[in-house]
């Protein structure tokens, strides 16, 4: 079910308020219409494909698909061929989003994947790159192949400063990744299944390049692998 108001996620001036109301809207979360903030949300109710840049390999059986699947508030599956290494990845055309210093940024995308340990996926924000396993430009999550943890990536020129195994995957379940940029220090703040955030201290933010939305997967092994995305949040302020 998607949780695009982030409404477990509480950050005071940085410090944790426990009495704080869950139903309260965390401080850095807008109000959705507020005119300060450009933004984008999906909960794949629908999926028009010619709104995204697809790259495929399908070196395997079968083919690559991208479809919405039954599921409470909406959601996208992705479906690899199977081959080792075939995949799938989407990026939102055009390159809509803009981070710079001293302006707050959102993104948070609730998801999951077939297999947690054979899979390589990216979720975020980057440049637009028929490669997205390896952008030169960008803020967001990685996994790589063999192991079932996650980075968070903060990428500007092919510099990246990373937090290194940030959550811990499982298969065909369901987590929710967050970043926040904070307008006073550009550091990232980032949260797993809204659980209080921990700090990025960063000096890579890719604040000279427009990015958009990307996420996608590829097989660890000759075996198809599947994406399940619920939603994806991204708020800029402008």
């Amino acid at each position: 079910m998607a949780n695009p108001h982030f409404q477990n996620l509480i950050l005071w001036a940085g410090n944790t308020v426990a009495s704080k109301s869950k139903k309260d809207l965390p401080m850095f979360q807008p109000y959705p219409s507020d005119q300060t903030y450009y933004g984008y949300f999906n909960d794949f109710m629908t999926y028009n494909s010619g709104d995204w840049t697809i790259t495929t390999t399908e070196a395997g059986t079968g083919s690559a698909t991208e479809a919405v699947t039954s599921s409470a508030g909406g959601a996208l599956l992705l479906t690899n061929a199977a081959g080792d290494n075939d995949l799938d990845f989407l990026q939102l055309k055009g390159e809509a989003f803009t981070l710079a210093a001293g302006k707050r940024a959102f993104f948070s995308s609730r998801f999951k994947v077939s297999d947690a340990t054979q899979s390589d996926f990216v979720m975020g924000l980057h440049i637009t790159d028929t490669s997205p396993l390896d952008v030169t430009d960008g803020v967001y999550f990685i996994s790589a192949d063999g192991a079932a943890t996650v980075d968070l990536s903060v990428e500007k020129n092919n510099t990246a400063t990373t937090a290194s195994s940030i959550a811990t995957m499982a298969n065909d379940t369901f987590i929710t990744l967050s970043w926040f940029i904070d307008p006073n220090t550009s550091n990232v703040h980032y949260s797993v299944n809204n659980a209080e955030p921990l700090v990025l201290v960063d000096t890579n933010l890719p604040n000279d390049e427009d990015l958009t939305i990307s996420f996608g997967i590829q097989n660890g092994e000759a075996v198809a692998k599947t994406m399940t995305i619920d939603y994806i949040n991204v708020m800029i302020e402008r």
